[in-house]
């Protein structure tokens, strides 16, 4: 058995003395692992830091093997990320991500094309809050928690919506919220493409996403802890207001 793509290093893991197990993302395989042998050479090392671009082949004899990686450096995005702590916040925070929620061996195409994106605006703060929310709720749809944000769930209107429900994923207005307004989480205009887009909503409307990943995801994946790369990224958001 053998195939070749491209893929987005998650993480690495000693394999013996001289090789690692490498766990990556490919649009094609979804999320993949396999041995690299002689990875940890001071030729290879250097180019397997998490989020790295790499050219990947592997084979194995049966197709359930972990089989064996054969890897081209393609780019390392190591540079972006180091010299900036909310780009090393949010690259952790992606490829924590990416290994909590993948089920190995299924593809994801347009995650993947999504998330590849994503990484390669590390090296512009600027942009990387939003675009990691957007991120985010793709995540969301992905997974199969889509947020319907269009209209109001209990009056049906297009406008006016201010809160997202924690039960069904949907928009609310403040005059459908009625008594359960204690219950809903909040919708900031930024989750709608609307309004100001300043770290301080971005982070509002993280915590909303967080609790779809926390009350809606985690529990499919066995109750695992929702990975705390993921915190660390919005407090770096909060000290950028």
């Amino acid at each position: 058995m053998e195939w070749r793509d491209t893929g987005i290093l998650l993480a690495t893991r000693r394999h013996g003395e001289t090789s690692l197990i490498l766990d990556v993302f490919t649009p094609e395989r979804g999320r993949h692992a396999g041995v690299l042998r002689g990875g940890t050479s001071r030729k290879m090392a250097p180019h397997l830091q998490p989020g790295a671009q790499l050219d990947l082949s592997w084979r194995a004899r049966l197709e359930d093997h972990m089989g064996a990686f054969t890897v081209e450096p393609q780019r390392s995005r190591a540079a972006a990320a180091l010299g900036d702590r909310l780009a090393l916040a949010g690259l952790n925070a992606v490829v924590a991500m990416l290994r909590f929620c993948l089920p190995e061996r299924v593809p994801h195409p347009d995650l993947y094309t999504f998330s590849e994106r994503l990484l390669d605006l590390l090296d512009q703060p600027d942009l990387w809050p939003l675009a990691y929310l957007r991120w985010e709720i793709a995540l969301l749809e992905e997974m199969g928690f889509a947020l319907d944000l269009s209209s109001c769930a209990v009056t049906g209107r297009t406008e006016g919506l201010v809160y997202v429900s924690p039960k069904s994923g949907r928009a609310v207005t403040a005059e459908g919220a009625g008594n359960w307004i204690h219950h809903l989480l909040p919708l900031p205009e930024v989750m709608l493409g609307q309004g100001a887009s300043g770290n301080a909503e971005i982070a509002t409307a993280l915590g909303t996403t967080g609790y779809f990943l926390e009350h809606r995801l985690a529990p499919q994946m066995g109750d695992k802890p929702v990975p705390e790369a993921r915190a660390r990224l919005i407090d770096r958001i909060r000290q950028r207001e």
